[in-house]
């Protein structure tokens, strides 16, 4: 991208993402790693013509975003799209008894990509969902969300989309310092743990936006 063209960057996802934004205020950014990410890209180049939006709501599934697809997305015109959903299509099936077949999972999915692709030019960002074995209930889970991780990986090679495997970088951070340092719930990310979302989103911003 041409340093000097305008460039906006969109934020979408569930609650990581939402991080309690105002939603009365469309430019926002919540508390978490959006917030930090556009901040400290825009601190190393204030010059650049540069906006960053966050349209994450808690809860949503990528039937959500497919719902709110147009207004959210492709109306905004984005030159970037990041999106990182999934974990609440595997949730609601040990929470609600209301799973989320790994076919369903895939026709939302591509299908809001290709709406990317159909009515923007934009590159796409593709986060994984993640999950860490804290409290000990979320071991079960892999069996849900592996899949899933398997099904978002294909559609990152499919539509050439920039993927960040984040669930093998929380697991790997997880190591190093124990799973609820990091995310207390397994899910939701501490402060800590947003900055390290953050700080490997943004290696891939760098390769798009140079």
């Amino acid at each position: 991208m041409n340093p000097e063209d305008k460039i906006t960057i969109l934020f979408q996802g569930d609650s990581i993402t939402d991080a309690d934004r105002n939603k009365e205020d469309g430019f926002d950014l919540g508390h978490g790693y959006a917030m930090m990410a556009a901040s400290m890209f825009i601190s190393e180049q204030p010059e650049r013509n540069i906006q960053f939006l966050n349209r994450g709501i808690s809860g949503n599934r990528v039937i959500d975003l497919k719902n709110r697809w147009e207004e959210d997305c492709t109306a905004l015109y984005p030159s970037v799209v990041s999106i990182f959903v999934g974990i609440n299509d595997c949730w609601r099936r040990y929470d609600d008894n209301d799973p989320i077949s790994i076919e369903t999972f895939r026709n939302h999915y591509k299908d809001i990509l290709l709406q990317v692709k159909d009515k923007t030019n934009a590159k796409i960002i593709i986060v994984e969902p993640f999950v860490l074995p804290y409290p000990e209930d979320r071991i079960k889970w892999r069996e849900d969300l592996d899949p899933k991780i398997n099904v978002i990986r294909e559609l990152a090679r499919e539509f050439d989309a920039h993927l960040l495997p984040l669930d093998g970088i929380m697991n790997q951070a997880s190591v190093y310092r124990e799973p609820s340092f990091w995310a207390g719930d397994g899910v939701h990310p501490s402060y800590t743990g947003h900055m390290l979302i953050a700080k490997e989103w943004l290696k891939i911003l760098h390769k798009i936006v140079m």
